[in-house]
């Protein structure tokens, strides 16, 4: 998908297509690390969902792909998790 839409930036007609479609991206989780353990012990389904999410912002963030709108509700997200702590 990457290439395609890199294909339409440099060419015109039909490629425009592919320019408006989504970024795939894939995420690996190891379920070993102690993060993870910890957060499958969570009691607080609100919390573990909130953790979760924040985790996988942090690795898109990571690579740069954390952009616009989801860059501030991650960073909203952040500030109250550390609050709730």
């Amino acid at each position: 998908m990457r290439r395609m839409k890199d294909m339409a930036g440099v060419g015109g007609g039909m490629t425009a297509f592919y320019a408006q479609m989504p970024d795939e991206v894939t995420l690996t989780v190891n379920g070993n690390h102690p993060i993870y353990q910890t957060l499958l012990k969570e009691g607080n389904t609100d919390l573990q969902k909130s953790q979760v999410r924040n985790l996988a912002d942090l690795a898109l963030l990571s690579q740069g792909l954390l952009k616009g709108n989801d860059l501030t509700n991650f960073i909203n997200r952040s500030v109250d998790l550390l609050q709730n702590k």
